[in-house]
């Protein structure tokens, strides 16, 4: 799909392009992301092919990320045709325990910061980072329906939450009038499934879009790591990122990327393109977010739409790295569900894609 074939958010009348730019590399703070005349570049060419979805968080790179979105956007004359997503829950002031967190006090104080870095008086779509195991539902979705009446958001999404609370709070919002979360912005790629249990099909149920962040899993489906007897071989973030180091050394990872190579190699397409394909295709996902260290990798990225992933390829990467069937989930496979249907099979109602 190109940039310019927009989908809408969920159930909601906000047109997006089918897959968004992910600014957490604007910035070289963390040690590997871009500097400015590099991100302006890769900002420059996602605009020129139409793109119009971009995302970010007051976390990212100090907050660098922002500043250097906000300043592009500005220059560039496109306010009114970006979609522009930041996130609050992470800290913004170290030392002070309201300056974190999703409690409504936080929330404003990062949304006001958000708003002053990013040079605009509003966010298209505010996201909550992360669940933070504190603050009711109550309190954030009323929080945030304040500020879509306010005029200082337009819509509101969830970022790594559980699937019960994203019900709550979209049911408390549905039941009490208040405006409702449009999305969901989880990890999903062939080496991380988990949201297919649950999330996904509460999503489907809401009308939620989903957000797939990773959906390369930090670039380890792009085939830039090797084993050998030595150990793991390939420089990036996986090897510098003790969060990310526990992927490279389970089998599991390595035998799903070994299907993603064979199948690039069946196709004349690179393993990241198949990646990404695959991601963007599943049901449910609207408009995944990718990063982009150069140019030429966003370029890349950005052509993994342009090709068919044929079903029999297609069932080789999702066999490879199915879920394992776990409790309760299988009592509602067959043959155990067939004491459910009263000796009679019915199919279900699933949308293939939202928006």
């Amino acid at each position: 799909m190109a940039l310019t074939d927009y989908v809408t958010l969920g159930r909601s009348g906000l047109r997006v392009s089918p897959t968004c730019l992910g600014t957490m590399t604007f910035g070289s703070e963390t040690g590997w992301g871009m500097e400015e005349g590099e991100a302006r570049a890769v900002f420059d060419l996602y605009c020129d092919e139409g793109g119009n979805f971009f995302d970010c968080a007051n976390s990212y790179a100090g907050g660098t990320s922002e500043r250097m979105l906000g300043a592009f956007v500005k220059a560039r004359g496109v306010r009114d045709r970006a979609v522009i997503a930041t996130k609050f829950t992470r800290c913004v002031e170290p030392g002070n325990p309201n300056a974190v967190g999703n409690g409504r006090k936080a929330l404003m104080l990062s949304l006001d910061q958000s708003l002053q870095r990013l040079q605009t008086d509003y966010v298209d779509l505010y996201w909550m980072h992360s669940w933070d195991a504190l603050t009711p539902a109550e309190e954030v979705m009323d929080a945030l329906d304040g500020l879509v009446k306010a005029g200082k958001i337009r819509y509101y999404g969830l970022s790594d939450v559980p699937a019960w609370y994203a019900a709550r709070l979209y049911t408390l919002a549905e039941q009490g009038g208040r405006n409702r979360p449009i999305a969901l912005q989880m990890e999903y790629s062939l080496i991380e499934r988990g949201i297919e249990r649950e999330h996904l099909p509460a999503m489907q149920e809401m009308g939620m879009a989903l957000c797939a962040w990773s959906p390369t899993s930090s670039g380890f489906l792009a085939g830039k790591y090797r084993r050998d007897a030595g150990g793991v071989l390939g420089e990036g973030r996986m090897t510098s990122n003790p969060m990310l180091q526990d992927r490279l050394s389970d089998p599991r990872n390595w035998k799903i990327l070994d299907v993603v190579m064979a199948v690039a190699r069946e196709l004349g397409q690179s393993p990241v393109k198949v990646a990404l394909n695959w991601a963007s295709t599943q049901p449910g996902s609207t408009s995944p977010i990718i990063g982009a260290r150069s140019v030429a990798q966003l370029g890349e990225n950005l052509d993994a739409g342009g090709f068919a992933i044929p079903p029999e390829l297609r069932r080789q990467l999702d066999d490879v790295s199915a879920l394992a069937p776990i409790h309760p989930y299988l009592m509602f496979q067959s043959p155990i569900t067939e004491f459910l249907a009263g000796g009679s099979m019915t199919r279900p109602w699933m949308p293939e894609r939202l928006g």
